[in-house]
Formats: C-alpha cells, sequence, structure tokens
C-alpha cells in the first residue's frame, strides 16, 4: 500500500521535471529533438507558446490530483 504510493511518485517525477521544463521553456521543449530538421532557428507562434504552457499547466494539476486520489484511495 505505502510502497505503491512511494514508486509511484519516484515515477512521476521525472514526468513532473518535464512538465515544468516544458512550462518555463515552451521554445526549447517544442523543438526538443526537431531542431536537426531546420537550418535555421524556426520562429514560433504566440499561440503555439501559449498552447503548450496551458496543457503543461493542465497536465501538472491533473497528475497531482490523480497522486491525491490514489493516495485517499489506498487510506481509506
Amino acid at each position: 500500500m505505502v510502497a505503491e504510493i512511494i514508486i509511484t511518485f519516484i515515477l512521476m517525477l521525472p514526468l513532473y521535471g518535464l512538465l515544468v521544463w516544458s512550462y518555463f521553456e515552451p521554445e526549447e521543449s517544442i523543438l526538443w529533438g526537431k531542431r536537426w530538421m531546420y537550418k535555421e532557428e524556426p520562429e514560433l507562434s504566440s499561440g503555439v507558446i501559449r498552447y503548450t504552457k496551458i496543457t503543461s499547466l493542465a497536465a501538472m494539476i491533473f497528475l497531482t490530483v490523480m497522486f491525491f486520489v490514489l493516495i485517499l484511495i489506498n487510506v481509506l
């Protein structure tokens, strides 16, 4: 019961790190692994940057809620 929560928390840390990085550096996260396809630095629209930030924030909130639900299910 407690081990499941600890393992889930440990496995969620890299995902949280990726989402936080994607929120604070949306241009870098969008181009991660795709930069080699362009000769020059591509210009990203503000809509794409806003979309990346909103989806990262929504995913962080969703994961946090799901983690607390997991804790509540195991406690009760």
